[in-house]
């Protein structure tokens, strides 16, 4: 088990920002919660999470984030600061060193990856889906567990992901690329993942599409309390589905704010590239 933190929770009392000693210094800003439900409330702990390139260079340094359950948590930043590194590492995408990122207070080096994979299920930016019919896409993963999904489950499972039952025969050939990313989605959630990382889920889509998928995730965070992380270009997108939005910069996170707090940004390079995006 980790220790013990007062930190990010439902109830939210005070931003308290972290010391500033220099521009390469890591910072820190941890959202106090007045009780003392941390356990029960923090779904994923990230403890000085580092990596560096094959060069030496450093991609993440010390990445210290605490990820709540039942919410949506945005990842925004310039490219090249590390937003898809650090998603990789909370399901061994690639692999962590132990005693830096835990689930449920597990440390996630000690568990099963395959097992861990279905638990922190991943969508990516563009879908890529199996050869097959949609239905046998989605009933790819319990499959392999040996679960059989009748077709009512994998219906179900189409109209929780916004697609309904005539799609269960068709190819992935036929589908458009929203379609396509739906039936992943659904895919995914065949598995019944506790959380779900999103890499720009909806940067290949149009805004039809895309309200779609972020509807979906509302849907999941409100209906069966998922933890959602999602890493996204998009300011508008965070500002409208996240309840949290940390912000990465040149490996470091240098604030976690709620969305409506974002014009409150401290660190310059964060200020820029909120102002320049927005």
């Amino acid at each position: 088990m980790f220790p013990r933190n007062r930190s990010l929770g439902s109830n939210y009392s005070k931003l308290q920002m972290g010391s500033f000693q220099g521009v390469d210094d890591a910072r820190e800003h941890l959202l106090v919660v007045d009780d003392d439900r941390f356990e029960s409330e923090t779904k994923i702990q990230v403890r000085e999470l580092t990596r560096f390139s094959e060069k030496g260079d450093p991609i993440l340094s010390k990445v210290n984030l605490d990820i709540p359950r039942g919410m949506i948590m945005g990842v925004i930043g310039p490219s090249g600061s590390g937003k898809s590194t650090f998603l990789r590492a909370l399901n061994r995408l690639w692999e962590p060193s132990s005693g830096t990122v835990f689930l449920d207070g597990q440390d996630i080096c000690g568990l099963d990856v395959l097992a861990l994979r279905r638990r922190v299920g991943m969508l990516f930016q563009l879908p890529v889906l199996f050869e097959g019919t949609v239905g046998d896409n989605i009933r790819y993963g319990p499959n392999l567990r040996g679960k059989k999904l009748s077709d009512i489950e994998v219906q179900k499972l189409l109209t929780l992901a916004d697609l309904d039952s005539s799609f269960l025969s068709k190819s992935g050939g036929e589908l458009s690329v929203g379609q396509a990313q739906r039936v992943a989605l659904a895919r995914t959630l065949a598995n019944e993942p506790e959380v779900l990382l999103l890499d720009e889920p909806t940067s290949a889509l149009d805004p039809i599409s895309t309200q779609n998928i972020e509807d979906v995730l509302v849907k999941l965070k409100e209906e069966r309390g998922m933890s959602i992380v999602m890493v996204s270009h998009s300011i508008k997108q965070i500002q409208r589905i996240a309840d949290l939005v940390c912000l990465l910069v040149n490996g470091q996170i240098v604030e976690v704010l709620k969305p409506h707090q974002l014009s409150e940004a401290k660190h310059p390079m964060a200020l820029k590239f909120l102002q320049l995006s927005s």
